[in-house]
């Protein structure tokens, strides 16, 4: 961290330009300025980080033994293992660790911080455990299914699935390695250091933090030994900016460099600006709204039903979500194998309204409605409020930060929720596991899955395939499994899917190299140079 006190003096600067906003200022030559809604983190320890922000953070700081890469987000290549061999039959992958690699701390990487990095997750327990749990790991049985010797990390799995899911997992952000020495050295309280790593980054990733100020600002400075390559830019300066507008004027200005949540309306006023330009990236992230089974008036399957006629998707795409959501109504991304791509509702309030008469549905219903304070989730959930109050449904908007919603909705104290989801990795199953799977409906049973957390059981059924999908050895019968589960859910669950993200982010002309891959695990800095 020899380089604090300049990167703190030039981020003063950089924070003076941004609350002043004077025409046409200058962003430092070797910094990355970036206007960004950062609300939504609850947290950034890469043992409990499950928000879209977070996962940002976590992939510029820290690293897994496979990963995908800025210079190419869709193979999974080595990152701290530079090997590995897999025997199916034996359930095990042996990886060997990439020698000369140093934590921030000047620590080096050890077999281990592997072994202790997994067992963190799942001893804290937190958010992505469940990811982890998968390959049939506990925080009992950790240090027996992971073992390490010198060089050589042993991984077991318990579980009949692909290996290629097995790589996929441990490529996944709760996956990552941090530095368990300097964790374990700032343990309070039996917390693993979960506290200072929600200050503090332990990693061995293109960037270290520099300073993170929850709901106001995050700097990442570059690691110039980076065993991958040290970034081309020096420095990362994420002031969070909720509004839309302000962030197109702090662009327009030239106080930030990049805005990366402006709405429809605000890319479409940048048109004929030659300093900037609006890139446009696929996303993996599918919207949502679901509703709590813990409320009875809300466990009806006919509300469900009725509700997905209820959705002007078409006004919406066509309207204030244009360029940024496509309509999609399943719980896999198109795009991806095993993708539903069948569209088959349309808004049709006459055919909701006869489904709600035919079951006897007590109206008029009035449920409240949690959602971001953000563009566009109010102007969703204004839509909605719209559409399904002439059915006699009337929704009461409640807007918080991303992370008191997020927060809300885990503890499952809401009534209806409107939200997004991306996979936890890339694998259907991951989708699969969050919209079609609950072993367990208790209170005190919390798993990161959207049926959970609407404490929703499947039937049976859907359960059991679910399972019987990850087990799938045949590639095209699994795929058509998932496609299977995606109809059921469109059939009955109490949630509505809408659309797919499209992420547009406008930048200066004179940046280049930035990475926005699928899903916010892949968003990447270190390529990124300013000419």
């Amino acid at each position: 961290m020899t380089h604090l006190p300049t990167f703190s003096k030039a981020l003063a600067v950089s924070l003076i330009a941004l609350s002043s906003a004077p025409a046409m200022a200058e962003t430092p030559a070797d910094a990355l300025v970036i206007a960004q809604n950062i609300d939504d983190i609850v947290t950034i320890d890469p043992a409990s980080a499950y928000e879209f922000s977070s996962g940002e953070y976590v992939t510029n700081t820290y690293d897994q033994l496979v990963q995908y890469d800025a210079t190419d987000t869709t193979t999974l290549a080595p990152g701290l293992a530079t090997s590995w061999e897999i025997d199916a039959e034996a359930r095990t992958v042996v990886f060997a660790l990439r020698e000369g690699v140093t934590f921030q701390s000047g620590n080096p990487l050890r077999g281990a911080d592997v072994v202790g990095s997994w067992k963190r997750v799942l001893v804290l327990d937190m958010a992505p455990s469940f990811i982890l749990k998968n390959l049939g790991w506990t925080a009992e049985n950790i240090e027996e299914m992971v073992t390490a010797d010198g060089n050589t990390v042993t991984v077991r799995w318990d579980g009949d699935f692909a290996p290629s899911f097995v790589l996929n997992v441990l490529a996944s952000r709760p996956a990552t390695i941090v530095d368990f020495e300097t964790a374990m050295a700032n343990e309070v309280d039996g917390d693993m250091g979960h506290a200072w790593m929600n200050l503090n980054s332990a990693g061995t990733g293109p960037f270290s933090l520099a300073r993170y100020a929850p709901g106001e600002v995050m700097m990442l400075q570059a690691n110039p030994t980076y065993w991958n390559g040290a970034p081309k830019i020096q420095r990362v300066l994420i002031r969070h900016v909720a509004e839309a507008a302000t962030q197109r004027l702090l662009l327009e200005t030239g106080d930030v460099d990049m805005a990366k949540n402006l709405s429809p309306d605000q890319v479409a006023g940048l048109s004929g600006n030659d300093d900037i330009k609006v890139e446009t990236y696929p996303q993996t992230a599918v919207h949502w709204f679901s509703f709590n089974q813990k409320s009875e008036p809300l466990t009806n399957p006919a509300l469900w039903e009725a509700s997905r006629y209820l959705v002007d998707y078409e006004g919406m795409a066509n309207s204030f979500l244009k360029g940024q959501m496509d309509v999609h109504q399943a719980f896999w991304p198109e795009g991806f194998p095993g993708a539903l791509t069948d569209t088959p509702f349309s808004y049709d309030p006459e055919k909701a309204k006869a489904i709600l008469e035919e079951a006897g549905v007590a109206l008029p219903l009035n449920i409240e409605l949690d959602v971001i304070n953000a563009a566009p989730f109010t102007d969703m959930a204004a839509s909605l409020q719209q559409t399904f109050a002439p059915a006699g449904i009337n929704f009461e908007i409640l807007p918080g930060t991303g992370a008191q919603v997020i927060t809300k909705y885990r503890a499952r104290t809401h009534q209806g929720m409107l939200l997004y989801w991306g996979p936890d990795f890339m694998d259907p199953h991951s989708n699969a596991k969050a919209f079609a799977y609950n072993a367990d409906n208790s209170d005190d049973a919390y798993v990161s899955t959207t049926t959970w957390r609407n404490a929703w059981m499947p039937p049976a059924e859907v359960n059991e395939k679910t399972s019987a999908a990850l087990a799938e050895q045949d590639t095209d019968t699994r795929n058509q499994m998932y496609i299977e589960l995606q109809q059921s859910m469109q059939a009955e669950a109490p949630f509505v899917i809408m659309f797919q993200a499209i992420k547009q982010v406008a930048m200066a002309d004179e940046v280049e190299g930035f990475v926005n891959g699928a899903s916010s695990d892949y968003v990447y800095y270190r390529l990124v140079a300013k000419n």
